[in-house]
């Protein structure tokens, strides 16, 4: 099956080996060295001091703060050719909506089921994850595990999650009839899903290994509006444009409204 092919029925496609070794390693010294001398790009989740992902917290938009070695790489991954040729072949001439890095060290907790398109709120269609694995990814580090077809069902309003094993204090509930896989990446593969895919991660319960990844959601140029805190956003060609505001908080009230 072509990679369209596989979207179309699962929603979600693994690309094996998008970046080679050197330009991994390149990303991730820039974010470990990021984190370790300049604070400007932390998200605050309103962690505790004790909390792994208080000590490496994730980043969110670095793609905006080309002041920084970072948010320089971000920037021109995310317009990278090779990304953004899987990006058009699934969701036709896209714009950047979003970046993140997530370094997820050890003891660090995981992030419930959701669905992204809950929070971007891109409409008529929908958004577009790329998650690049920085580290080799597994069950044991926390790597993503998702609900192939998913992509198919309505958005679905979450319940409580278990603070106990995630950041985050919303899960979706996994739809009926569908089951959760988990995914084992190595450094340098990429993996698109829909912006309806529920996915999300456990706790890294490694000693010693983090689990990076930079990750970039993009919509479909044709988009007729998205939450605010997406704009502006970033064509191909490098120049800015915004949306119209997605206004309200979606099917599921507010929590359309926090930041994924």
């Amino acid at each position: 099956m072509t990679v369209t092919e596989i979207y179309a029925a699962e929603g979600i496609v693994q690309v094996p080996q998008l970046l080679d070794s050197h330009q991994v390693e390149e990303i991730r010294k820039a974010f470990m060295k990021q984190v370790e001398t300049d604070r400007s790009m932390d998200f605050d989740d309103g962690l505790p001091d004790g909390d792994p992902l208080a000590r490496y917290p994730r980043f969110v938009h670095p793609h905006r703060r080309t002041d920084a070695e970072a948010g320089r790489i971000a920037l021109d991954l995310m317009l990278d050719s090779r990304i953004l040729d899987v990006v058009m072949a699934l969701i036709g001439p896209p714009l950047g909506a979003q970046s993140m890095f997530y370094f997820k060290p050890p003891g660090a907790r995981g992030q419930a089921l959701h669905q992204d398109n809950m929070f971007l709120r891109a409409d008529p269609e929908t958004c577009l994850a790329v998650w690049i694995a920085i580290d080799d990814v597994d069950a044991e580090n926390g790597g993503l595990a998702v609900v192939p077809g998913s992509h198919r069902t309505e958005l679905v309003c979450p319940e409580t999650a278990d603070l106990s094993e995630s950041f985050t204090n919303a899960e979706v509930p996994i739809p009926d009839g569908l089951h959760k896989v988990q995914t084992r990446m190595k450094a340098g593969d990429v993996l698109f899903f829909h912006g309806s895919v529920v996915h999300g991660s456990r706790p890294n319960s490694s000693t010693d290994r983090f689990r990076r990844s930079l990750i970039f959601h993009y919509v479909p140029e044709a988009s007729t509006e998205i939450a605010s805190f997406y704009n502006p956003l970033i064509r191909p060609d490098h120049h800015s444009t915004t949306l119209p505001e997605a206004i309200g908080g979606g099917p599921c009230g507010n929590y359309g409204d926090q930041e994924p």
